[in-house]
């Protein structure tokens, strides 16, 4: 009882809790429609295929592929790992910094980009 006293007594009013309702409402019903979505286009796909097999005068039998196993997922995985890194050069890590003198530039000048705007007081 102590609680809903303190939660009538807070800063929070029906049109805040109305808008928190249909912020949650519509990233729910987002998600849901994006979890349809993305479920029907594999299917979307294959209707496609069977309707342009049926174009074509082919039977719209499609052969269904076989999973992988994790084992041979995993050996491309590694095999495409060493191949790729391979590719890549061996740098030596050393680092070497040189010193160059250069004459003047307006460019890197100062004097030109910091205005003293307490002396125009």
């Amino acid at each position: 009882m102590a609680s809903l006293i303190i939660f009538l007594k807070s800063n929070v009013t029906l049109e805040s809790l109305v808008i928190a309702a249909a912020g949650y409402l519509i990233v729910f019903t987002a998600l849901v429609l994006l979890f349809w979505f993305f479920s029907m286009v594999p299917k979307l796909i294959a209707l496609g295929k069977v309707k342009k097999r049926v174009r074509e005068g082919k039977p719209p039998v499609l052969v269904e592929r076989e999973a992988i196993s994790g084992e041979a997922t995993a050996a491309i995985a590694l095999a495409l790992h060493l191949y790729l890194d391979e590719i890549h050069d061996k740098e030596s890590g050393v680092l070497t910094i040189k010193r160059i003198s250069k004459t003047y530039s307006p460019w890197s000048s100062k004097i030109y980009a910091v205005r003293n705007q307490f002396n125009r007081l």
